[in-house]
């Protein structure tokens, strides 16, 4: 009888999914899944090579190549106000960028892309744009005028005394926008789905890691608190104020918009179908 491939799940390697992956990883929740960390752009690049079965990834992956995924229906990775870890931090008021050079992170292709749109089209600003080492690029001997910090590296920067000024990406959005700004979302590979080679529902599981991780939050609250710069309440106000993990309602029509916004900027081909994960177990 043939063995069963060895299913890989990828997870990003921020402290923003602990509430939804402690729970797998200490084995609280059992499961058969190999568990892979890495920063956001790298899962993408795992999925799209056929490496991993299911992934946490960024919201403008799906966008780029929907045919490859299906998504996990209610979970993602996202704010409805100020997310404290995606910022833009700055040397001059945001407004005055213009010309000036930002440092990107090629970690996360989803904050680039809100980024781009933001000084585009809601502050109406062209600054120039060059992709790097954000903790390199503040030691070099000429230091950016701006940067996008991302995950941890936001929470350890977000108060460099040498960029007082600072911008939530998500909370701009909201002021933009009014809606929710959905940064990722968990997809699940088209062909290990068609190919029939979960014997059991990923979705489910994940989102049973999220609602164990969101009402054990002294737990997480105990694990995060090693080595972050965050106080106790900060890391309560940032989990269960700062994020939010379903996708549902006004969260679907963020997403939504955020996709037509990427269409017309010609950042994509066209806003994609928002196609959902069906478990049906084999015979």
């Amino acid at each position: 009888m043939p063995t069963s491939p060895t299913l890989r799940m990828g997870r990003i390697s921020y402290l923003n999914v602990l509430p939804i992956y402690h729970p797998l990883e200490a084995g609280i929740l059992p499961h058969d899944y190999e568990l892979v960390s890495a920063p956001p752009a790298l899962l993408n690049e795992m999925m799209q090579r056929g490496e991993l079965h299911v992934s946490s990834c960024s919201c403008f992956e799906y966008a780029r190549s929907p045919e490859r995924y299906y998504l996990v229906e209610d979970l993602s990775i996202g704010s409805r106000g100020p997310v404290m870890s995606v910022l833009l931090l700055s040397r001059l008021p945001i407004e005055q960028l213009d010309g000036h050079e930002i440092c990107i992170s090629g970690e996360s292709h989803t904050s680039v892309a809100l980024l781009r749109l933001l000084m585009r089209d809601y502050y109406g600003i062209s600054p120039q744009y060059r992709t790097g080492r954000v903790s390199q690029a503040l030691r070099s001997a000429t230091p950016p005028t701006a940067f996008l910090a991302i995950g941890d590296e936001a929470l350890h920067l977000r108060d460099h005394p040498d960029y007082p000024w600072r911008l939530d990406m998500a909370e701009a959005w909201r002021d933009w926008t009014g809606l929710p700004f959905i940064f990722g979302l968990w997809v699940i590979s088209r062909q290990a789905a068609d190919a029939g080679l979960f014997r059991s529902d990923p979705g489910a599981l994940l989102r049973q890691g999220r609602d164990w991780g969101l009402a054990h939050m002294d737990v997480i609250l105990d694990i995060t608190g090693y080595g972050c710069p965050l106080s106790r309440e900060e890391l309560r106000r940032y989990y269960l104020d700062g994020l939010l993990y379903t996708l549902r309602g006004d969260e679907l029509q963020g997403l939504r918009h955020f996709y037509e916004k990427l269409a017309t900027a010609d950042m994509i081909p066209a806003a994609p179908v928002l196609e959902f994960y069906r478990f049906s177990p084999t015979p």
